[in-house]
C-alpha cells in the first residue's frame, strides 16, 4: 500500500469523518490495498500498527460489543504470523496498559493469552543485552505484570484472561497470590464473579491455596464489618460466593479433596464462613460424611481443650483464649438468614448428629442421672448436646421451611428412643412451643399421631411430652381432643406405665383448664399462670400470650373454652380419675401426688377433690373410737401366691388428705375477710361437712395412733423383716406406719398454734416413729443398707420446723417450742429429714410433696434452710454440743454442718445464676446486698476458716475428724465461686498454703481432702509443679532412700508434717497431680504439632530469636516435673498401689519425651537447649534411677507386673527417637543414652558439650 494512501486514510479516520473513509476505502481497488508479507519488516511493521491501534479502539468502549469481538476474533488469527519482536513489543504493550489502568473493559484481553502463546513457541528474543527464549520472556513479563500495581477495575479481567494462558506451576502461584491480595482492594458485588473465575482458575492448580486464600478473605471481613452497615451486603457475598465453591467442588472431585485436606489442616482457624461452607459442601453425598464426622470431632475437641483451660492457670496464660467454636456455629445459624438456604439443611443434620451422640446415656437398669432445668452443661459431651439443640432451636425461630422437618425428626426420636433418655429432645420441643407455638398449630397433626404412642412410651418421656405441648392444648380443640380420647383408651390399658401416662395427663389438663371463679394462679403462688416449670417463663395463658411472638397468639381462647365449658370438661376427668382408686398402688400415688396442685391452680374443684379423698379415706379409716389402730392396715396389702405387694399407699393418700385440707382452710381464711352476704353462708354449710369430718378423723386417728404400741400393727422388737412373705408383709406395715405418724406431726405442728399440750402430744407421735424407725435400723441387718424410707414431710414444712426450733424468739412460743428444743432425737430427725430433702433436690432438681416441682417456692424454701442452719452452726459449735455428752450419736451442729455442704453444692448445680442470693439470705436482714458475690463468698469462707483452724488448734482429743473433712468440702465447693484473679482467692490459696504447713497429717481423710483442697486452688493460681516437686521431697525424706532403711534422724520435713499413715495417701494424690501436669503437657504438644504446616516448616527451621514462648514453658515444665519423678523414683516407697502406679505414671512421662523429641525431629525448636536439660535430666539422673527403681520394686513383689515391662519400652522407645535426633543436630550428641553406664563417664560427657552450649547461645540459633 502507498504512502499517500495510507496517510489519506489515516486523516480520514477522524470520528467526524466516518463516512468519507468507508467511500474512499470501498472505491480502492485490491491492488492498492494488498500487504505486504509479515515476514518482511514493512509488513511486521504495519501489523504491528494495527494491532496497536485496534487494542485501544476495543478498550475505548465506542464499538459494539459484536464488532469489537469480530476485530478481536480477526487479530487472533494474525497473532501467529507476527515475528517474535512485534509479539514482544504487543506483549508490552498490554502489560504497560495493565499497569496504567486501561483495560477498562477488559474486551482485548481476549488476545492477551494468543499473544503470550504465540510468544512462548519464539525461540530468542532479544532482552537487555542479551536473550532469552520465548518460554522465559514470557515468564518476565507474567513476573513483571504480576508484580505491578493493577486496576481494581480489571482484576476479574485479567482472573480470566489468565485461564487461558499455559502458566508453570510457580508461575501459577504467583499469580494467585496476586488476586488474593486484590481482593482486598475491590468493592463486595465484584468478589462473588472474581471468586468464580478463581475457582475456573484452580483447574491449572494451586487449589487449597485459592480455597484457604478465599475463606481467609472472608473471615478478616467478618472481623472488620461487626456493627458496620455493610455487614447485611457481606452475607449476602458470602452466600453467593459459597454457591461458587460448592458448585465447582461438584464438578472437580481434585477439588473437593484439596478442600477436605484444608479444613482439616486448620482446625483452630475456623469461622463462621468455613463453617457455612462445610455444611454446604456436606450436602454433597460423597462428603456428607467424612464432614459431619470432621465437625463432630473438632466441635467435641473444642470443647474438651476449652475445659481443660478452664481448669488451668498455666495453660490460660500461655494461650490465648480463642473465640469459641459454639459460637462461631451459632454465628453462622444467624448469618444464614440472609438467604443460605444451602446451609441450613446442613445446620439441622449437624444439630440433630450432635444431639444423638452426646445426649445422655441410660445408665445401670435404665437409669439415668436426672437434669434438672436449673442444671448447666458441664462435661464437654454434655456441652455438645446442649449445642445442638441451640442450633435446632435457632434454626426453627429463623427458618420457615424447616420448621416441619425439625418437629418431625423431634417427635419420631421422642416415640422411638424408649430404651435411652429423651430429655434433651423434651427441652427442645418445649423451646419450640414457647418460640412459635402458632407455626406448630399448623403441624398439630404431626403432634396428634405422637399422642397415639403414649400408651407405649416411658412415663418420664410422657410427662416431658405432655407439659410441653400444654400450651398448644389451650388454644387447639382438636389436639385436646385426641389427647383426651388417647388418654380414655389408655386409662384401661393392660400396661401399668399406660394408665400412669393416663393419669399423668389427665391431671395436667385439670390443673390448666380453671373454672370460672377459680383464685387467681397469683394468689397460689406469685408469678405462675400455668406451669411451675422454668421452660414457660414469659408466658401467661388465658388469653394465651407468648413474649417471643406476641402478634401471633392472640387468640380469643373464650370463644372456644368459656369456664362453664371447662367446670363440665374437668368434673368429667375427676370422674375418670376415680376410677384409679381402684388400681395399682404406682397409679393410686400418681394421684395423690397431683391433687394439691390440681387444687391450688383450680380451687373450684376442691369440693369434689375433697369428697373424693374423703370417701377414700373413710374405707382404710376405724370409726369404733375404742379400737386400736386407728387405720385397717390389713386393707392396704395385697397377695397373689406368695408375693406380699402394697394395694393402698395409705400414707401418701394422709398426706394429700392434710395438704389439700390445709390450703383450702387457708384460702377460705383469705377469702373471708373479702366476701359477705348469704351466699358465703351457704357455701360453708355445703361444704363445712367434709372438713369437719376430716379435721374429726384426723384428731381421732392422733389421739389413737399416741395410744398405740408396737404390738397392735403386729410389730415388735421380735418381728420378722426379711425377704420372706411375712417379713415384706412387717416391712410394708412398719413404712405405712411411719408414713402416717409423719403426716400427723406435720399436721399437729400446723394446728397447734403452739400450744405446749399439742406439742406434747406431738413429741409422743415422734417418740413412736422414732422407737419403728430404730427397730427397723436395727432389724436391716449387717452389711445391709439402713437406708430408712423417704420422708414425707413437705419441703415448706421442714423450712418451718427448722426456722421453729433454731430461730424463733418469741417469749409468747417459748414454752411451748422448749417441749421440742428439749428432745435431741426430735432436733436429729428435723436436720435429717432437711439433709435428705436437700440431696434429693440435688440430684433430681425437685423434691416431693406440695410445691416440690416449683422451682421458685423451693429455692425460697432453701434460702430460709440455709439461714437456720448457718446460724445454728456457728452459735452453738459441735464442742459445745458434744462436751459431756457419752452417747455416740451424730451432734445437730454437725449434721447442720452436712446440710450446708449438700446447700452450697446445689446452689453451685441447680441454681449456678441465684448463688448471690442463697448467701444473701443466710445473713438475712444484716447482709450487705450491694457487695459483689464474690464478696459475699469470701465473707462466708472466712467463717469455715475459722472453724476449721479452731479445731485445727484444739487437743487431739478436741478434733472431729468428720467435721474437718466436711469443713475442707465446704471451702472447696465455695472457692470454686471465687474469681480466680481476685483478691479473694489469692487470700484463700494462701491460706491453705499455711495451713498445709502447719498441720499434721494424722487422719488420712482429712488429709486427702486437704490437700486436693490445695491442689485445685493451685492450678488456677499457677503450674503446680513446683509444689508437687517440694511434696516429692518431703515423701522422699519421710520413707528414705530405696538402699536404705531410714531412721527418725534422717527425715526432715519440708512443705507439710507428713505422717506414716497418710503417706501412701499423699503419694498417691500427688502422683495424680502429676497424671494432671502430664496431660496438660501432651495436650500441648498435640496443639503444637496441629499448627505445623508443611509449606511453613522451611520458615520455622530458619527461624531465628528469642524461643517460642509455648516450648519455652513447655520444657521447663517437664523439666521441673522430671526432677519431681527423680525425688520418688529413689524413694522406698510401699509396694501395691503407689509403686504400680509410679511406675504407670513414668512409663508416660517418656511417652511423652518420645513424643516432644518427634517433634523436634519434624520442627526444630529455635533453641535446642531447653530440650538438651530435659536430655540430660532423663539421661543422667531419672533413667538410671528408673532401673534402680525396677529392681527395687521387683525384689519387694516378688512377681512380674505389666508395668515393669511397659517402663522399659517406653524408655527406649525415647532413648532410640533420642538418637535419631542426635544425628540431625549437634546439641544432644554425646550425651549418653543408657542409663547404666556410671556416673563419671556421663558427667565427662556432658561437660565436653556444655562450654560449646553455654558460650554463644544466639549464634547457636542463628546456623539453625
Amino acid at each position: 500500500m502507498r504512502a499517500d494512501i495510507m496517510e489519506k486514510i489515516v486523516s480520514l479516520s477522524d470520528g467526524e469523518r466516518i463516512p468519507e473513509l468507508q467511500q474512499y476505502l470501498s472505491s480502492l481497488t485490491d491492488d492498492q490495498v494488498t500487504s505486504s508479507p509479515p515476514s518482511a519488516p514493512e509488513g511486521a511493521s504495519r501489523r504491528l500498527l494495527l494491532y496497536q491501534h485496534c487494542i485501544p479502539l476495543c478498550e475505548s468502549g465506542d464499538l459494539q460489543t459484536e464488532v469489537a469481538s469480530d476485530i478481536i476474533g480477526l487479530l487472533m488469527l494474525e497473532t501467529h504470523n507476527l515475528p517474535g519482536p512485534s509479539l514482544a513489543q504487543l506483549a508490552s504493550l498490554f502489560v504497560d496498559a495493565i499497569k496504567l489502568g486501561k483495560m477498562g473493559s477488559g474486551k482485548s484481553l481476549e488476545l492477551f493469552p494468543t499473544v503470550l502463546t504465540a510468544l512462548a513457541a519464539t525461540e530468542a528474543l532479544s532482552y537487555g543485552k542479551g536473550e532469552l527464549s520465548g518460554e522465559e520472556y514470557k515468564k518476565q513479563l507474567i513476573n513483571s505484570l504480576c508484580s505491578s500495581r493493577w486496576d481494581p477495575q480489571c482484576v476479574i479481567h485479567l482472573t480470566t484472561m489468565f485461564r487461558d494462558v499455559p502458566l508453570a506451576p510457580e508461575e501459577l502461584q504467583f499469580l494467585v497470590e496476586k488476586v488474593l491480595r486484590m481482593f482486598l482492594k475491590l468493592d463486595l458485588q465484584e468478589i462473588p464473579p472474581l471468586v468464580y473465575q478463581l475457582l475456573l482458575l484452580a483447574a491449572k492448580g494451586c487449589k487449597k491455596q485459592v480455597l484457604e486464600g478465599i475463606i481467609s478473605y472472608f473471615k478478616e471481613q467478618d472481623l472488620l464489618s461487626i456493627m458496620t452497615p455493610i455487614i447485611h451486603n457481606l452475607r449476602h457475598v458470602e452466600g453467593t460466593a459459597i454457591l461458587h465453591i460448592v458448585f465447582a467442588v461438584r464438578l472437580d472431585q481434585e477439588l473437593g479433596r484439596e478442600f477436605l485436606k484444608s479444613v482439616k489442616g486448620c482446625q483452630g482457624e475456623l469461622c463462621p464462613f468455613s463453617i457455612a461452607l462445610l455444611l454446604s459442601v456436606a450436602r454433597i453425598q460423597r462428603y456428607e460424611e467424612q464432614l459431619f464426622d470432621f465437625l463432630k470431632g473438632t466441635i467435641t475437641k473444642g470443647f474438651k481443650d476449652e475445659h481443660l483451660q478452664q481448669g488451668s492457670k498455666f495453660l490460660q496464660d500461655l494461650l490465648p483464649q480463642r473465640c469459641s467454636l459454639a459460637q462461631m456455629i451459632l454465628d453462622t445459624v444467624k448469618n444464614s438468614v440472609f438467604g443460605w438456604d444451602h446451609v441450613t439443611q446442613g445446620l439441622v443434620q449437624l444439630g440433630f448428629i450432635l444431639m444423638d451422640a452426646f445426649g445422655p446415656k441410660a445408665g445401670p437398669f435404665g437409669k439415668t442421672a436426672t437434669e434438672g432445668a436449673n442444671a448447666t452443661a458441664k462435661t464437654p459431651t454434655q456441652q455438645a448436646c446442649r449445642l445442638g439443640g441451640h442450633i435446632l432451636l435457632e434454626g426453627f425461630k429463623m427458618h420457615e421451611p424447616i420448621r416441619g422437618e425439625i418437629l418431625e425428626q423431634v417427635l419420631n426420636r421422642l416415640v422411638t428412643k424408649t430404651a435411652s433418655p429423651v430429655t434433651h429432645f423434651i427441652d427442645l420441643l418445649s423451646d419450640i412451643v414457647v418460640s412459635a407455638p402458632m407455626i406448630l398449630l399448623e403441624s398439630s397433626s404431626k403432634v396428634t399421631e405422637t399422642f397415639d404412642h403414649l400408651s407405649y412410651l416411658p412415663l418420664a418421656t410422657v410427662q416431658g411430652l405432655l407439659k410441653a405441648v400444654q400450651p398448644l392444648l389451650k388454644v387447639s380443640m382438636s389436639m385436646k381432643d385426641a389427647l383426651i380420647l388417647v388418654l380414655r383408651k389408655a386409662m384401661f390399658s393392660s400396661q401399668l406405665d399406660g394408665r400412669k401416662s393416663a393419669v399423668t395427663g389427665f391431671l395436667l389438663l385439670l390443673k390448666n383448664f380453671r373454672v370460672l371463679g377459680s383464685m387467681a394462679s397469683s394468689q397460689c403462688t406469685p408469678a405462675l399462670s400455668f406451669m411451675y416449670s422454668s421452660h414457660y417463663e414469659g408466658i401467661s395463658i388465658g388469653p394465651f400470650i407468648c413474649d417471643v411472638s406476641c402478634a401471633q397468639v392472640q387468640v380469643d381462647v373464650h370463644s372456644r373454652y368459656n369456664s362453664a365449658a371447662n367446670e363440665a370438661f374437668c368434673l368429667e376427668i375427676l370422674s375418670s380419675l376415680r376410677r384409679c382408686l381402684g388400681q395399682q398402688a404406682d397409679v393410686r400415688l400418681m394421684l395423690y401426688e397431683g391433687f394439691h396442685d390440681v387444687l391450688r391452680r383450680n380451687s373450684q374443684l376442691a369440693s369434689s377433690i375433697m369428697q373424693t379423698l374423703l370417701s377414700q379415706v373413710r374405707r382404710y379409716y376405724e370409726p369404733e373410737q375404742d379400737l386400736l389402730p386407728p387405720v385397717k392396715l390389713e386393707l392396704c396389702i395385697g397377695a397373689q401366691g406368695d408375693q406380699v405387694f402394697l394395694q393402698e399407699p395409705l400414707a401418701h393418700l394422709l398426706s394429700c388428705t392434710v395438704h389439700c385440707l390445709l390450703w383450702y382452710q387457708g384460702m377460705r381464711r383469705s377469702a373471708r375477710p373479702n366476701a359477705g352476704g348469704s351466699d358465703n353462708d351457704d357455701d360453708d354449710e355445703e361444704e363445712g361437712g367434709f372438713q369437719d369430718e376430716l379435721q374429726s378423723i384426723l384428731e381421732s386417728i392422733t389421739r389413737r395412733m399416741i395410744k398405740c404400741e408396737l404390738e397392735d400393727f403386729e410389730l415388735d422388737k421380735s418381728a420378722e423383716f426379711s425377704l420372706s412373705s411375712v417379713g415384706v408383709k412387717n416391712s410394708i406395715y412398719a413404712v405405712l406406719v411411719m408414713g402416717v405418724y409423719e403426716v400427723l406431726i406435720e399436721y399437729n405442728f400446723t394446728k397447734a398454734n403452739y400450744s405446749k399440750s399439742l406439742f406434747e402430744e406431738l413429741l409422743e407421735l415422734f417418740s413412736r416413729y422414732n422407737k419403728l424407725s430404730e427397730i427397723l435400723k436395727e432389724k436391716s441387718g449387717k452389711g445391709k443398707s439402713s437406708k430408712s424410707p423417704r420422708s414425707l414431710l413437705s419441703m415448706g414444712f421442714v423450712s418451718t420446723l427448722l426456722t421453729a426450733l433454731f430461730r424463733d424468739s418469741a417469749q409468747s412460743r417459748e414454752e411451748a417450742l422448749l417441749v421440742l428444743r428439749s428432745s435431741g432425737d426430735f432436733l436429729r430427725y428435723a436436720v435429717n429429714v432437711a439433709l435428705q430433702k436437700i440431696t434429693q433436690l440435688e440430684e433430681t432438681g425437685h423434691t416431693d410433696g406440695p410445691d416440690g416441682q416449683n422451682t421458685d417456692k423451693t429455692f425460697h424454701h432453701l434460702c430460709d434452710i440455709t439461714s437456720v442452719l448457718m446460724w445454728r452452726y456457728t452459735n452453738i459449735p459441735c464442742a459445745v454440743e458434744d462436751a459431756g455428752k457419752k452417747e455416740k450419736r451424730c451432734s445437730v451442729s454437725l449434721l447442720c454442718l452436712e446440710g450446708l455442704l449438700r446447700i452450697f453444692s446445689t446452689g453451685q448445680q441447680r441454681y449456678p445464676a441465684r448463688v448471690a442470693q442463697l448467701l444473701s439470705a443466710i445473713g438475712g436482714t444484716h447482709t450487705n446486698w450491694n457487695a459483689s458475690v464474690t464478696e459475699k463468698i469470701a465473707f462466708y469462707i472466712r467463717q469455715f476458716q475459722r472453724a476449721l483452724f479452731t479445731q485445727l488448734s484444739g487437743g487431739e482429743e478436741d478434733f472431729s475428724s468428720k467435721e474437718a473433712q466436711i469443713l475442707v468440702n465446704i471451702l472447696s465447693v465455695l472457692s470454686r465461686q471465687l474469681e480466680p484473679s481476685s483478691q479473694q482467692f489469692v487470700q484463700m490459696i494462701t491460706w491453705t498454703v499455711k495451713i498445709c504447713k502447719e498441720t499434721s497429717f494424722e487422719d488420712i481423710a482429712f488429709s486427702k481432702g486437704l490437700l486436693s483442697l490445695l491442689f485445685s486452688l493451685h492450678v488456677l493460681y499457677k503450674s503446680p509443679v513446683s509444689l508437687l516437686w517440694e511434696l516429692c521431697q518431703d515423701i522422699h525424706s519421710q520413707l528414705g532412700d530405696i538402699d536404705q532403711v531410714p531412721t527418725a534422724t534422717d527425715r526432715t520435713v519440708s512443705p507439710g508434717n507428713l505422717t506414716d499413715n497418710s503417706l501412701q495417701t499423699v503419694t498417691l494424690l500427688v502422683l495424680s497431680q502429676v497424671g494432671k501436669v502430664l496431660d496438660e503437657v501432651d495436650w500441648l504438644i498435640t496443639k503444637k504439632k496441629g499448627q505445623l504446616v508443611p509449606d511453613r516448616l522451611s520458615d520455622a527451621t530458619q527461624a531465628a530469636g528469642q524461643q517460642d514462648p509455648v516450648e519455652k514453658a513447655l520444657t521447663l515444665q517437664l523439666g521441673t516435673l522430671l526432677t519431681a519423678l527423680n525425688e520418688l523414683v529413689q524413694t522406698a516407697l510401699p509396694s501395691g498401689v503407689c509403686t504400680n502406679t509410679l511406675l504407670g505414671e513414668l512409663s508416660r512421662t517418656y511417652t511423652i519425651l518420645t513424643t516432644l523429641v518427634k517433634y523436634v525431629c519434624v520442627c526444630p525448636l529455635k533453641s535446642l537447649i531447653p530440650l538438651y536439660f530435659q536430655v540430660k535430666l532423663s539421661g543422667s539422673h531419672l533413667t538410671p534411677q528408673c532401673y534402680s527403681f525396677i529392681t527395687y520394686v521387683q525384689a519387694k513383689l516378688l512377681r512380674e507386673t505389666k508395668a515393669i515391662p511397659n517402663l522399659i519400652y517406653s524408655i527406649e522407645q525415647y532413648e532410640k527417637y533420642l538418637i535419631t535426633l542426635s544425628k540431625k543436630s549437634k546439641v544432644c550428641k554425646g550425651v549418653v543414652w543408657d542409663g547404666r553406664l556410671s556416673h563419671i563417664e556421663l558427667m565427662s560427657t556432658i561437660a565436653s558439650q556444655e562450654p560449646e552450649q553455654s558460650q554463644e547461645p544466639k549464634k547457636k540459633r542463628k546456623k539453625q
